[in-house]
């Protein structure tokens, strides 16, 4: 005798399942996971990118606060001489761009840091003045200029602009 197949006609009684129910949560669940990671890690770059850029803007002025020494060092050549105040230019050009780069993305930052700039100029602009006049070095000893010119106004101008740099992070 033949197997003998009855198909029923009538719909069968669809019931949800548990391992319905988890096939559907897994890759809720995963999605929301990739989210927050990718949220995270897209914060945390932000934050590595504005700390580098705040970095490289204080180097800009810590820089230009070391010309007077650079100054004072300098060769005898006029070569030198133009060399160093094409580098003066170009920090003046990089702090007035970091200036301007943090009243776009760090607004509360920029003042700061056009007050920091502001008392760099000053204290380095005389102290520069002071270097160009004085002889050029032309022995070891001489290196060592023995007394560190004052840069108390930069110094307390740094401070505050890092606790800008600090909060907007």
């Amino acid at each position: 005798m033949g197997t003998v197949v009855i198909i029923s006609a009538t719909p069968q009684a669809a019931s949800w399942t548990w391992a319905q129910t988890t096939a559907l949560i897994v890759p809720v669940i995963a999605l929301v996971g990739v989210y927050i990671t990718f949220t995270l890690n897209q914060r945390a770059a932000r934050r590595e990118r504005r700390s580098k850029t705040f970095a490289e803007a204080l180097t800009a002025v810590e820089e230009y606060l070391e010309m007077p020494y650079r100054i004072r060092r300098r060769p005898a050549s006029p070569d030198a001489r133009r060399e160093l105040t094409d580098e003066a230019s170009s920090l003046l050009a990089r702090m007035a761009f970091h200036h301007a780069w943090l009243q776009i993305e760090a607004s509360k930052v920029a003042e700061p840091y056009a007050t920091l700039v502001a008392a760099a100029r000053s204290e380095a602009g005389v102290h520069m003045s002071e270097a160009w006049q004085q002889p050029t070095i032309d022995t070891d000893s001489g290196m060592n200029l023995g007394t560190a010119y004052p840069r108390d106004r930069s110094n307390a101008a740094r401070a505050t602009c890092i606790e800008a740099m600090r909060q907007n992070l």
